[in-house]
């Protein structure tokens, strides 16, 4: 039996063979899966109301994780298990990382 991680954020679930077909729709650039550490930094961005996506509007809601271009410049948010491959919704990662 699995332990009970409700208290924690659970880790963003991809699979792996959509993950390898997807790229950015802008640039055609591969994607990959963010670490940690930077979905945590943009969450802090996001509680602070601080974080803009490409289209200059404030995202307002928590990502669960993010899949980042291969050029580290735009991020596009993974919501409940779905990554959001919007060129409007991508998070320049400009000051970020």
């Amino acid at each position: 039996m699995m332990a009970d991680r409700a208290e924690t954020r659970r880790p963003v679930q991809v699979d792996k063979d959509l993950l390898a077909i997807l790229c950015c729709p802008e640039t055609k650039l591969e994607v990959s899966l963010a670490d940690e550490g930077l979905i945590t930094k943009l969450n802090d961005a996001v509680s602070r109301g601080v974080l803009k996506n490409k289209a200059q509007k404030l995202v307002t809601e928590l990502i669960d994780g993010g899949l980042i271009r291969a050029d580290r410049k735009i991020l596009y948010p993974i919501r409940e298990d779905i990554p959001v491959m919007l060129i409007e919704e991508g998070i320049p990662l400009d000051g970020i990382l």
